[in-house]
């Protein structure tokens, strides 16, 4: 069975085997003949928005394959969707990189969550690696650089948390997004209604509305978090830095930013501003150019009669 062309496939066409994640909008199973594939199933309460789903293939298939292996790379982006007697029951997906897993003392295996990034390292999960201060610092890079392309696609991630982005550094810093089928057109519907997780939402933010700048304030949370080691850093208090993730040029960009996240809906910055921020590069402001002053002009030259010469045509 393929499921790179994004066509549909039926329920009945699946051997579920072993439940792997349990969340509130359904269950994850590995799927029998698909190495490497999971199956999200909605809980049957639910009433997913089909064509909102059908609208996450597409854009995955419509991209160019170097394109495609780029969001494949970070992204456990809807495959195909699923369906039974024509109603969507989920979707497939690419299971999350073996590298964004850790073995916890009772022997099972559990995802790298940003939650682990954001505190200190405590014994229960000491296998899980903690990065250098220089790995942090590119950590953040990698969330910046990933909200941005998709924002450059004219999507909109609308949950962006602590649970649903996956990290390591090893063999290098990247990060994988879950919980893709959240992400919608910019504009468009969402596949199940909007969910937020708590101390990640936009608390400016009009009642259910999912945006750019919502995106954008989210996306500070996370690199403040991550470049703080705080899981409750937000913008407007104070940001204290992990010694040695930040160079003082950095920092004072980063800082301006935070703080400007705070501001109100709509203002927020943009995820190129972080990129440029992160890079250590200046902002240059651009003033509107000032016209060149005029030579003062002695109107007397021009008032009242004159005496005019005199042409000759004649050689």
């Amino acid at each position: 069975m393929s499921v790179e062309d994004g066509g549909d496939v039926a329920l009945s066409a699946l051997r579920l085997l072993d439940r792997v994640g349990d969340g509130g909008q359904g269950e994850v199973h590995v799927v029998d003949g698909l190495p490497g594939v999971l199956y999200k199933a909605y809980r049957p309460a639910l009433r997913p928005d089909g064509g909102a789903l059908a609208e996450l293939v597409r854009v995955r298939r419509d991209l160019e394959p170097a394109d495609r292996d780029w969001l494949d790379e970070r992204a456990a982006w809807p495959l195909c969707r699923v369906t039974d007697g024509g109603r969507v029951t989920g979707f497939l997906m690419r299971r999350a990189p073996d590298s964004m897993t850790w073995r916890a003392p009772g022997g099972g295996t559990k995802l790298t969550e940003l939650a682990y990034l954001l505190r200190p390292a405590k014994p229960a999960w000491q296998a899980v690696v903690q990065p250098t201060p220089p790995e942090r610092y590119a950590l953040a890079v990698a969330v910046v650089e990933v909200v941005d392309r998709l924002h450059a696609m004219g999507l909109v991630l609308g949950d962006l948390s602590q649970a649903n982005v996956l990290w390591t550094v090893r063999p290098a810093p990247a990060v994988h997004l879950l919980d893709c089928d959240g992400v919608r057109p910019a504009g468009r519907p969402p596949v199940l209604a909007q969910a937020d997780t708590i101390d990640w939402n936009d608390p400016k933010a009009p009642p259910g509305a999912v945006t750019v700048d919502s995106d954008r304030y989210k996306a500070a949370l996370a690199v403040g978090r991550i470049l703080a080691q705080d899981a409750y850093a937000a913008p407007g208090t104070v940001f204290s830095p992990v010694p040695g993730v930040l160079d003082e040029r950095r920092e004072a960009a980063v800082r301006r930013l935070f703080a400007q996240a705070a501001g109100p809906f709509g203002s927020r910055p943009a995820l190129g501003e972080w990129r440029t921020a992160l890079a250590g590069r200046g902002v240059i402001k651009l003033m509107a150019a000032r016209p060149a002053p005029r030579p003062a002009v002695d109107p007397s030259k021009f008032d009242g009669s004159r005496r005019r010469g005199t042409i000759s045509l004649r050689e």
